[in-house]
Order: C-alpha cells, then structure tokens, then sequence
C-alpha cells in the first residue's frame, strides 16, 4: 500500500483496508486518494474531518480533465467522508455530481476483418532474435479474445490450470468485478489453444514459475504493455483496417465488444429470443448488471439494421441508458 503523509493517512489506509476486505480491489481509488491526501498535506490540515473548504478544492474541476474521472474523484470523497463520519470525525460529504453520459461508440469488426486480422497475426515475424517479445502468443490471444470475449486483464491473467481442455471451459478468477466465473468455448478454439500449448512446451527455457497460460519465448508471463499494443496495430494496419475517427480507433479491446455483437447476431439467426438470452450474455461476459449488456442489443440493432425486425423494438429500452 502507498505511504500517506496527510492528517487523514491513517484513515485511507483504514478506509482502504476495509474495502479490499470486502471484495473491492481498490487499486485506481488508491491512487485517488493519495492525490487527496496530498492536497490536505499541502494545505496544511491538521485536525482530522473533512471541511466544505477542502472539500471544495478537491471538488473543482482540473484542467484537461475528463468528466467521468471527476466524477469518479468526487464519489470517492463522498465515500471517505461518509467513513469518516461513522469514525466519530465530522465531516462534509459533497454534492455529487451528474454521471457523464457516455457516447463512445466501440469499434466493431466485421466476420471479415475477424478474419483478417488473425490471418495478419499468423504472419508476424521478428527481424531480429529477441526473446522478451510477445509475438508468440498473439496469434492464439487474439482468438481467445474473440471467442469468449474476456477482457484483455482476464485472459493475461489466466494460469494452465485455468484452461481446462478437456471440457472446453476456462475459470476466470482475476475479474474486474471480483467474481470468479467459468466460460466454455467452442471446439475449435480448444484446437486452437492445444496447439499453442504444444509448441510452448517445446520452447527452450524453464517453465516460468507463475505458471502463466500466456508467455513470452523467454517464457516470462506476458503483460499488457504498450509493445503488445504495437503488435496489434500492425495486425490492423496489415488487414487493411484505417480509420479516420481517432475516438473511434480500433481497439484490442473491442474484440470483447465484437464478441458480444457477433453473439447477438447468432442468436438471432438461430431464432434465439434475444431478451430471454440477455442473463446468460452477461453471466459470460462478467457484468454486474443488465444494463451493461443491454447497451449491445442497441448497438448491434446499429450496426446490423436488420436485426431490428427480430426484436421488439417496444422492449428496446426496458433497462435504462
């Protein structure tokens, strides 16, 4: 845990302790809060409980900031204050701002730039011998991606022993959420991560001690950096993907959201009610609410108009935006 310098220190850490112990991994609000408890140091705070003074200093919107991260800043505080409160400290919990609406729009790749881009992936080549890349795993990483939607965290995350091969299933323990939860996939992506297990026991190094289903060719536990994000882009550029919108530029991460919409679709070739899917979906996916899911019912009814006619648009916005 950080170091905290304030008159408030002892309470983050206090804070913090109790909300990890109740499940929450409070890795980003740990970081917010040590930027709070560096502007009550440097205010000089020096009795315990939070004023309207300071909390309206930490309140004021900073330049080139995001309204989301401020809204995330001020829901902190109202948090900490309100512990601080039932700690016997008086103090004044701010007026919460309005939650920014969300416009962004995910990139969604067709069945043909899925295609493209796995096919792009099986051709990265190396110009020099350099054993810390994470080209070896990119090609079955993408696929994976793609064909249980996890989030990039979740599959770098995975162990072997999470990849059960035998019954086509995988045990996601390090969610965003906290929850664990178990995601079956198909037959030929199985073949597919057999065969990258088969060639990663042929690597020539020690097997690398976290155990890690992802590795390197060193064999060290691949990470989400900005080199595996370079091998990305030039799987898009190779595949022919441009785009012209950077708030819409193609992701790694939208292979979660093409997952999704690509399922929808199924589904709804399948005669599958989309509505009555909807708790599997996001069961699958690791949402804690049916409004996350609901989001791609409206946004694969963008893409693929046709859909529209499979659903019932009276139903469309039953889960609030």
């Amino acid at each position: 845990m950080r170091h905290f310098n304030s008159i408030y220190g002892t309470h983050i850490v206090g804070f913090i302790s109790m909300k990890r112990t109740l499940g929450f991994k409070y890795g980003k609000e740990e970081i917010i809060l040590s930027l709070f408890d560096k502007l009550a140091f440097d205010r000089n705070e020096s009795e315990p409980g939070i004023t309207k003074a300071l909390t309206e200093a930490w309140c004021k919107k900073k330049e080139n900031e995001t309204e989301s991260y401020r809204y995330s800043r001020i829901c902190l505080l109202c948090q900490f204050s309100s512990y601080m409160n039932d700690l016997g400290y008086s103090s004044y919990v701010p007026k919460q701002i309005p939650f920014p609406q969300n416009t962004f729009i995910p990139y969604i790749y067709s069945p043909k730039e899925i295609h493209a881009i796995f096919d792009a992936a099986d051709h990265l080549a190396l110009r020099l011998t350099f054993l810390n890349s994470t080209i070896f795993s990119i090609p079955t990483l993408l696929r994976l991606l793609y064909g249980t939607g996890l989030r990039i965290s979740e599959a770098l995350a995975l162990k072997e022993q999470d990849v059960n091969l035998e019954g086509n299933y995988l045990c996601v323990r390090d969610s965003k959420n906290g929850k664990e939860r178990v995601i079956p996939f198909s037959g030929t992506l199985s073949l597919v991560l057999k065969d990258y297990l088969f060639y990663k026991n042929q690597l020539p190094v020690k097997p690398n001690q976290s155990n890690s289903f992802f590795v390197k060719l060193n064999g060290e536990a691949v990470k989400y950096t900005s080199c595996l994000g370079r091998w990305f882009n030039m799987c898009l550029d190779e595949a022919g993907i441009t785009y012209t919108d950077r708030s819409r530029k193609p992701r790694i991460h939208d292979l979660r959201h093409t997952f999704a919409c690509h399922s929808l679709m199924q589904m709804a070739d399948s005669g599958i009610d989309i509505y009555v899917s909807l708790p599997i979906l996001s069961t699958y996916l690791g949402h804690q609410s049916l409004n996350a899911t609901n989001h791609y019912v409206r946004l694969t009814s963008m893409i693929y108009p046709e859909l529209q006619k499979d659903i019932d648009m009276t139903c469309l916005n039953v889960f609030p935006q």
